[in-house]
């Protein structure tokens, strides 16, 4: 099988991903061997590509987000057949998906939405699942909730299904971040109430009437808004954020009595805790698309899993200039 796979971690400015041929994996136990066809990139890809190194004399195989075809399956996998289209996050512990094959647990996948292409469907598993987990899970957000969320990062990723998923399952009021003239118009077409500045959200959210809110999902640079988060934020509020926070001082809570929501959608995967759980979640993200009560949040397609592209598509992740999921497709 063909790869772009590295040995040692770098930085952007000294991009080593290299093209490889590995003999294709065997799979066994839970495992489907996926044909892969598209490629979601995410932040974690380069994330780990800056500190992860390769051991034992194997490469680091990044990507965590695909959609493809099973061509092959384990003695204990029941759930798909050999020629099943299928898409899902994987297994931060196991090589990625920027390679033509790769094996998956089965608990881990779903069947593809049939009104989608491979490339449509690869932007939509980890997203969904980081913000399906952070708002159902952790949050424990319903149908009969009517308060009020800010999502700081609304045009990102997680931000966009975010929106969506709030505002297909809740009636919650939802306020998203968007500064950019086209992230703007991105959230408002996803069914954001208000879009507010990044950098002025407080003020903003102040002169729409309202003096708190309830809940804040934040995706991206905590750090930089973690004053005016713990400004915003009702008492007895919840906070949730994806990010790394290193050096971020809890204590900004403690007057407001805020509960304070970590997300991590490897955990699962990771600590086989309730793994199955994220099969299902992508079955309910399939019939939403079905429906076409969601839409995919592909936006920009790189075609060929090249070095090229996966520097190109990289450089958009870490400079944030793109709205929406970037998807490469083989």
């Amino acid at each position: 099988m063909k790869v772009l796979g590295y040995t040692h971690a770098h930085s952007l400015d000294q991009f080593n991903l290299q093209p490889m041929e590995l003999p294709d994996p065997t799979p066994s136990g839970r495992d489907l061997l996926v044909e892969v066809k598209a490629v979601g990139l995410n932040p974690i890809d380069y994330k780990v590509r800056t500190r992860r190194s390769g051991s034992a004399g194997q490469p680091v195989i990044l990507g965590w987000d695909a959609a493809g075809i099973v061509r092959a399956h384990g003695t204990d996998a029941t759930r798909f057949k050999v020629g099943d289209e299928v898409f899902y996050s994987g297994d931060l512990k196991r090589a990625g998906s920027y390679a033509t094959r790769q094996l998956v647990d089965e608990r881990l996948v779903a069947l593809k939405p049939n009104t989608l292409s491979f490339t449509e469907a690869a932007a939509l598993p980890l997203t969904s699942l980081t913000a399906y987990e952070m708002l159902f899970e952790k949050m424990g957000l319903t149908g009969s909730d009517r308060r009020t969320i800010l999502i700081i990062g609304g045009a990102g990723g997680v931000g966009s299904q975010a929106i969506q998923l709030l505002k297909l399952k809740t009636p919650m009021t939802v306020i998203a971040t968007a500064s950019r003239p086209e992230s703007q118009q991105w959230v408002k077409s996803l069914g954001a109430d208000h879009v507010v500045s990044h950098q002025t959200f407080v003020a903003d959210i102040r002169a729409l009437g309202m003096k708190f809110v309830n809940f804040i999902f934040s995706t991206t640079h905590s750090g930089e808004h973690w004053s005016k988060m713990a400004d915003i934020i009702a008492p007895f509020g919840e906070v949730g954020i994806i990010d790394d926070g290193d050096g971020l001082d809890l204590s900004v809570f403690k007057s407001k009595s805020v509960s304070l929501h970590w997300e991590l959608m490897f955990t699962k995967s990771s600590f086989d805790y309730r793994a199955a759980s994220q099969g299902e979640i992508l079955e309910k993200v399939k019939s939403l698309i079905e429906s076409g009560k969601m839409r995919t949040t592909a936006n920009r397609v790189l075609t060929g899993l090249t070095v090229e592209n996966i520097r190109a598509g990289h450089t958009m992740l870490e400079q944030h200039t793109n709205v929406g999921k970037v998807v490469v497709q083989l």
